[in-house]
């Protein structure tokens, strides 16, 4: 079982959809992931896009995030969302769209700027640097976004290599199967120097 672990939700036990086109992220990844971004969630707008459960939305709220946004295809994981974020104490401070990330990034840019955007579709469609490309083309990552990248392979911009140079890479690391990149999305007139990666 999930659950929230730290902030105003902490301990708060989170449903997850059953089968085998959700894959949670684990308890140590997440954990490991929210500790690197300790000081950049208070105040932010975020994006949780392919949601799932919609635990890293939650967690991002839990620690002092001002909204965010969920988007998932199946309509069956936004309901488990949904009552995840009820639990929380967190639904109307949230939104809730079932979309594929295509159909979602057309319109992304409507919604203002997202501060951190997670992303982390299930590993056999290969689409994060895809993802990452049509939220990029919609205006829809703030200056400096942070995005935190869930795959099943280390080059998460193996057929979008142009967009190598327009990201600072904050950390990466592995766990068994899963890999994890974070990111931030440079400002104008930035040089292409980016920051040493590191393990989480």
């Amino acid at each position: 079982m999930m659950r929230i672990i730290t902030g105003k939700a902490k301990g708060v036990r989170l449903a997850t959809l059953e089968g085998i086109e959700t894959r949670p992220t684990s308890e140590r990844v997440k954990e490991a992931v929210f500790s690197s971004l300790q000081f950049e969630i208070e105040g932010r707008r975020v994006l949780d896009l392919f949601a799932g459960s919609g635990q890293l939305g939650l967690e991002a709220m839990s620690r002092g995030a001002e909204t965010a946004m969920f988007v998932d295809a199946n309509p069956d994981a936004m309901e488990i969302v949904k009552q995840n974020a009820r639990k929380c104490g967190f639904f109307p401070a949230c939104r809730y769209l079932i979309s594929d990330y295509r159909a979602y990034a057309r319109k992304a840019g409507r919604d203002g700027q997202w501060d951190l955007i997670f992303i982390d579709p299930p590993y056999k469609l290969g689409c994060v640097g895809d993802a990452v490309k049509r939220l990029l083309d919609a205006d829809a990552a703030a200056p400096g976004c942070i995005f935190v990248l869930e795959s099943g392979e280390p080059e998460v911009f193996r057929d979008n290599p142009e967009l190598t140079s327009r990201f600072e890479v904050l950390k990466t690391a592995r766990y068994s199967i899963t890999y994890i990149t974070v990111l931030r999305l440079k400002g104008e007139g930035q040089n292409e120097e980016g920051a040493d990666s590191g393990d989480l």
